[in-house]
């Protein structure tokens, strides 16, 4: 496994796993989990070599938020990944990913607006710009994300149709299914800050969610069902909830009421240090 921090040596490792097949990129900020390890496994199914981006952009952070506190572990997640058979690990530095004199910035309206975009100004930005950034660097046949951070995804997707990226093309972004734990809470990096007690009580935001869908598809009025969703989550642990919103699936558009198109329940809720965020399916009503 090659490990570089540097543009040129990642352009001549990148020219010789491509030489060999396919190429698949999955981007990262390191610290990490199982639910990473699941991308890559995924990863595996659709090339014949895996690239691994840890870069912790500053850009997608905001005032206030938890830059210098995220977790930062890059020999660890070398080991991890060294066990998955990853073929490169692309670590910049910030100065090799944001140059002196840097001042382009990617910017998608529509998708990007409310859920995560209302509560982080520029977060969107941030990650449309270094994630282009990235596909322009490894130019990776497939990308792989987790559907965990689904407005995310809906950002990149929307991006790479925009701009006509072809490595990799729109289609070639696969969202991988979110990784639970065994309580059903989506896996992390940011379930690190924890404590045990706060961890127990983390797990009531995937059952609070499952139990509005369950109302949602049964016939009862959205608006019900999600102001029933903010109660449960404050009663079970949650000291806030940013939002929680029925969205159309594709075009992510707020809904009052159920379409026949795909929907997402999407969540953000706050217990201790942590901000956690989630979504789920919501189908047909029955």
């Amino acid at each position: 496994m090659q490990i570089v921090h540097s543009l040129d040596p990642l352009r001549s490792a990148v020219n010789v796993l491509r030489q060999a097949g396919p190429l698949a990129l999955v981007p990262t900020m390191g610290a990490l989990h199982e639910g990473h390890l699941t991308l890559i496994r995924e990863a595996r199914r659709h090339a014949r070599s895996v690239a691994v981006s840890i870069f912790v952009n500053p850009r997608q952070f905001g005032a206030g938020e938890d830059l210098d506190a995220y977790p930062r572990q890059l020999e660890r997640d070398c080991a991890l990944l060294a066990g998955e058979g990853v073929e490169l690990v692309w670590a910049p530095t910030a100065e090799a990913m944001y140059p002196q004199g840097y001042a382009t910035n990617i910017s998608v309206s529509g998708v990007s607006e409310g859920l995560c975009g209302g509560s982080r100004p520029g977060h969107f930005d941030g990650v449309a710009t270094v994630v282009c950034k990235l596909f322009n660097q490894v130019r990776p046949d497939v990308a792989l994300f987790g559907e965990k951070d689904w407005q995310q995804l809906a950002v990149i997707r929307r991006m790479a149709r925009d701009l006509d990226l072809s490595l990799p093309h729109v289609d070639a972004i696969i969202g991988v299914p979110t990784a639970r734990e065994d309580d059903g809470l989506a896996r992390s990096s940011r379930n690190a800050y924890l404590t045990p007690d706060q961890r127990a009580q983390a797990a009531s935001l995937p059952a609070a969610m499952r139990k509005a869908i369950a109302a949602i598809e049964g016939g009862e009025a959205v608006g019900a069902a999600l102001a029933t969703l903010c109660a449960d989550l404050l009663a079970g642990g949650c000291a806030s909830v940013d939002y929680a919103e029925l969205r159309d699936a594709e075009a992510l558009v707020k809904l009052d009421n159920v379409i026949d198109r795909p929907m997402r329940l999407l969540v953000a809720a706050r217990i201790g240090k942590a901000r956690l965020i989630d979504n789920m399916a919501v189908g047909a009503r029955t």
